[in-house]
């Protein structure tokens, strides 16, 4: 009786606050991962913006050179897949991988058409429109950034400049990063809340069965051991020290068992009553 008390009083229980914490959880792991992912392409971008300016003099000189060796060396730190810097028709002139100098882009990939893709370029984009996620042929997670470079009033003026002052654009760059260090970081954080719903699962368990254990199952069962004795006629039986309800049920038992006896006695006083055969 009490086991299968016990089971239908502790699972629907634990099932409903496990449950509940399983929901907080997914959406706590859901604004985790936007607010990681977010700081990643903020970080992103703001790297991007160092190499733009890191390279601007090498681009007022007309310093190929020198171009050429600060995105080799950009390009051959760990964690980036590719960096590459393209002029407004999309030809690649500087990349840390030589055989895509010289290239066009296609201007219908993930990183292009979000710019392109009405009649008239647009000619900026906020943070989060900059970056795009996609594996490349290594099969390497990756978030790219695409920041356009602007004609400053000191590129307009420098003596290398082939361009017309109203050209907002003069090229793009392109960098992208291996997104397997916020991969990880996520699934960790997944692990963990996957462990914290077990965790709190078997709490719930524990805790239930205790707490209806101390204030439901042990006063039930001296309830019914009290009323096995009774039954048996144990009239020296002390009654069971209970609680709440359950001493309410104790308390109508004892008036139900007082009112039987009244009854009985009653009853065995009007038999003895009765005109017998003398």
């Amino acid at each position: 009786m009490f086991a299968n008390l016990a089971t239908r009083a502790i699972i629907p229980a634990s099932l409903a606050v496990t449950g509940f914490v399983v929901v907080c959880c997914f959406l706590l792991y859901g604004f985790v991962k936007e607010d990681i992912t977010r700081d990643t392409v903020h970080h992103e971008t703001g790297l991007a913006d160092t190499v733009i300016k890191s390279a601007h003099y090498s681009m007022l000189k007309a310093d190929q050179e020198g171009m050429h060796r600060i995105i080799a060396n950009i390009g051959s730190q760990e964690g980036v897949e590719h960096i590459r810097i393209f002029n407004r028709k999309g030809v690649i002139s500087y990349s840390n991988d030589k055989s895509e100098l010289n290239h066009t882009v296609d201007k219908d990939s993930a990183g292009c058409k979000g710019c392109h893709a009405g009649a008239v370029p647009l000619t900026s984009l906020g943070r989060m429109e900059q970056a795009r996620r996609f594996v490349n042929k290594k099969g390497v997670p990756v978030i790219a950034i695409t920041t356009p470079i602007y004609n400053e009033p000191a590129c307009a003026s420098a003596e290398c400049h082939v361009h017309p002052d109203t050209q907002k654009v003069l090229g793009t760059l392109d960098i992208g990063l291996s997104a397997a260090p916020l991969n990880h970081t996520l699934s960790v954080i997944s692990s963990r809340m996957i462990f914290f719903c077990l965790m709190v699962l078997l709490l719930t368990i524990g805790g239930v069965a205790a707490i209806l254990r101390r204030s439901v199952f042990l006063p039930l069962s001296n309830l019914v051991e009290y009323t096995s004795l009774r039954r048996k006629d144990f009239p020296e039986i002390e009654h069971p020290c209970t609680g709440c309800e359950i001493k309410d049920l104790e308390y109508n038992f004892r008036l139900m068992e007082d009112h039987l006896r009244t009854i009985l006695a009653t009853s065995a006083t009007s038999k003895g009553d009765t005109p017998g055969g003398f």
